[in-house]
């Protein structure tokens, strides 16, 4: 096991690994940026390192200045977290470049799986089934493009193969808007993700976001931790998530989580992992794999008993996995709110120093965050200050169980989007379950033209 581990993090992410680290007797080294000087997990680490001013592409997308934290700490392996460098095949190079221990993937999987295009050939050629769309980057050719958009049929979405974080994407109803469509994303997809290449996919009208987690070790041994369903969504970015998904047959999940281990298997991947779905009349269509810890991670581990931190830090210094698939199980239900600084409504971002907080609690109640009373919200970065997790035996009772942690908590000084989250836990379709990726959006639309029309 290492003795020291780097955390290249922020937020609630960098003190859930500081915490794993700490139960698994490894010290740990916080790299921060000079607006996070005052962070919780900073004060709690064994040493932190101030990697530079607060702009993200100055400290933590700052690859040398990370390096440097490591060399002069003697840390013996990175932490990315999630967002910022977790899923850049490059950083992940030069970590191991470096003599130190990447925890996460190897660089060649992070970048097989990093380019939609080559990952869901991967996936095809592994037995998991995906959206119908092109073979692999659009052609140059108007013509071939109008093709392969006719034989997939309409309305289809132009994506960006290097894309992600709902950027990159544009969804295209007819023939004559077809061209121009391509020609936008192209252009997007170059400034975004310097890379232009894009490809084209069925337009599903009404699918659920339902996600697949994964562990797999360096002896190819891979299991599959059941299922996500997060289609509670903005602008493709994730509200609420919960397992398991309401309404989808056991065998159902059962045939496509025994896919998704055999991939794991077949492209030799390491670490903890995520396949995404998009779910519509029983069946699964591969979108995307992250190779990384995902936001929504602790409902899984509600439901299975599992640290998933704690597993992908055994895995990175060359354990076996624990356990086979016969030994996993899952018990209950689990809920997750992600709190945001920002307007419940217009969802304007609400930076600012936080007056009064109380973090709710009671049986099946979690919190993951880093804030405290007294602690100031920088403006620079992601606007989510703490996730609130409710298990239960059922699902009406993890609702049960997450109204009243939603009513006891208080966040003064700044806005928040907790009273989006109470109607949300409210809302009858929600209640029912099954709602797709459009039914937050619309639910919105609706309350906004009744807002208009008053």
């Amino acid at each position: 096991m290492f003795g020291k581990v780097l955390i290249a993090n922020r937020g609630e992410i960098a003190l859930r690994i500081q915490r794993a680290c700490r139960e698994l007797g490894i010290k740990t080294v916080v790299v921060h940026s000079e607006a996070d000087r005052e962070a919780k997990y900073v004060r709690l680490a064994d040493e932190s390192v101030c990697i530079g001013p607060p702009p993200s592409a100055q400290s933590y997308l700052n690859v040398p200045a990370i390096i440097s934290a490591a060399e002069v700490t003697d840390a013996e392996a990175i932490h990315p977290g999630y967002g910022f460098l977790s899923e850049n095949a490059d950083f992940a190079e030069r970590v191991q470049s470096s003599g130190f221990v990447f925890i996460g993937p190897r660089p060649e999987t992070i970048r097989l799986m990093g380019d939609k295009v080559s990952a869901k050939e991967a996936m095809r050629v592994a037995g998991v089934p995906c959206v119908p769309g092109s073979e692999g980057a659009l052609p140059e050719d108007p013509r071939e493009i109008a093709l392969i958009a006719k034989a997939v049929g309409y309305p289809v979405i132009i994506k960006a193969a290097g894309g992600g974080g709902g950027r990159g994407m544009r969804v295209v109803h007819t023939e004559a808007a077809l061209i121009n469509a391509v020609n936008m994303t192209r252009s997007e997809a170059q400034s975004f993700f310097g890379n232009p290449n894009v490809y084209l996919e069925k337009y599903l009208e009404n699918p659920r976001h339902v996600e697949i987690q994964v562990l797999a070790d360096s002896f190819r041994n891979a299991v599959y931790l059941g299922e996500r369903d997060c289609s509670m969504q903005r602008r493709h970015q994730k509200i609420i998530e919960e397992a398991p998904a309401p309404g989808i047959a056991a065998r159902h999940i059962v045939r496509i989580g025994e896919r998704c281990a055999d991939a794991c298997r077949r492209i030799n991947y390491r670490g903890a992992g995520t396949f995404e779905f998009l779910y519509e009349n029983n069946e699964f269509y591969f979108i995307e794999m992250n190779t990384r810890i995902q936001v929504e991670h602790p409902v899984t581990e509600q439901i299975t008993g599992v640290d998933l931190v704690a597993e992908q830090i055994r895995i990175a210094a060359g354990e076996k996995l624990r356990f086979r698939q016969r030994d996993l199980t899952f018990r209950g239900h689990a809920i997750e709110c992600r709190i945001n600084a920002e307007d419940p409504f217009t969802f304007v971002p609400s930076p600012g120093k936080i007056s009064f907080y109380h973090p709710p609690g009671g049986p099946g109640i979690r919190v993951d965050s880093h804030i405290y009373q007294g602690y100031t919200v920088p403006s620079h970065y992601d606007s989510m200050v703490a996730k609130v997790i409710a298990y239960g035996d059922s699902r009406d009772q993890a609702i049960r169980r997450m109204r009243i942690a939603l009513s006891e908590m208080s966040i003064e000084g700044i806005k928040t989007n907790i009273a989006l989250h109470q109607e949300l836990m409210h809302d009858a379709r929600f209640m029912e379950g099954g709602t797709s990726i459009h039914y937050l959006e619309h639910r919105l639309a609706a309350k906004d033209e009744v807002k208009k029309g008053g």
